[in-house]
C-alpha cells in the first residue's frame, strides 16, 4: 500500500487537519467514515496517553510505518478488494485528526475497529441490507467467509452469527487478544473473553454436528 499526495489546504481547513508528509489525503470527503459513536472521544484518556502528548509529522509517519500494511490487509481479508486502498486511507486519516485519542501501546487495535467502521459505512452504500444492522443472525454472504479457503472451514463460520465470526477472525488473521481484543469490540476485557469463549465454543458445535 502506498500513500496518496497531499493536497493543497484551502484559506479555511483548519490546523488539526493538517496532515504531515507522507499522510493519506481523504480522497476530497468532507468527514471520512469511520468517525461515528463507535470511536469514543475519551478512547485514550484512561490509557497511559498524558495531556497535549505531542503528536505531530513523526509520530503519524511512525504509525504509518509500522500499520498501514496491517489496516490494508485486514480490508482485503474482508472482502474490501480494490477499494481496500482507499479505505485504508480513510483510516489512518481518521487516525490523523484523531491522533489525540489513540491508546498508547494500543494504536493497532484502534486501527482495526475504526477500520471496522469505515468498512461498514463504505459497504451500506451499495447494500440495501448492511450486516451491521443484522448482528446476531448468520450471514453466509459476508465476503470474509468467502475469503477462507478451506470450504469445511467456510460452511462452519457461515452458520456462526456475525459477531462470533468477528471475535474468531480477529483472533485467527489478525492474532487479537485480550485488552486489544477489547477495544476492538468495544467491551470490557471480561466482555472480550467471554465473546471468545462463546464463539470458539459455537464453532465446536457446528464443526461437531456437521
Amino acid at each position: 500500500m502506498h500513500s496518496r499526495q497531499q493536497p493543497a489546504a484551502g484559506p479555511t481547513a483548519d490546523a488539526s487537519d493538517a496532515r504531515p508528509p507522507g499522510a493519506p489525503s481523504p480522497g476530497g470527503a468532507a468527514t471520512p467514515a469511520g468517525t461515528g459513536p463507535g470511536l469514543p472521544a475519551d478512547a485514550g484518556a484512561d490509557r497511559g496517553v498524558p495531556p497535549g502528548a505531542a503528536r505531530g509529522d513523526a509520530w503519524f509517519d511512525d504509525l504509518f510505518r509500522a500499520h498501514a500494511r496491517a489496516v490494508h490487509r485486514y480490508l482485503l481479508r474482508r472482502g474490501a478488494g480494490e477499494d481496500a486502498e482507499d479505505l485504508a486511507a480513510d483510516v489512518l486519516t481518521v487516525a490523523w485528526r484523531r491522533r489525540d485519542e489513540l491508546p498508547e501501546g494500543m494504536e493497532l487495535a484502534w486501527l482495526y475497529r475504526a477500520a471496522g467502521f469505515v468498512l461498514a459505512n463504505h459497504r451500506r452504500k451499495g447494500r440495501p441490507v448492511p450486516v451491521a444492522e443484522v448482528p446476531d443472525e448468520p450471514d453466509p454472504a459476508d465476503p470474509a467467509v468467502h475469503a477462507v479457503r478451506d470450504e469445511r472451514v467456510r460452511e462452519a463460520l457461515g452458520r456462526l452469527s456475525a459477531r462470533d465470526r468477528q471475535v474468531l477472525l480477529l483472533t485467527a488473521w489478525e492474532g487479537v487478544t485480550g485488552d486489544d481484543l477489547a477495544l476492538v469490540l468495544g467491551v470490557s476485557r471480561g466482555g472480550a473473553d467471554a465473546a471468545l469463549s462463546r464463539a470458539r465454543s459455537r464453532l465446536r458445535e457446528v464443526w461437531a454436528a456437521d
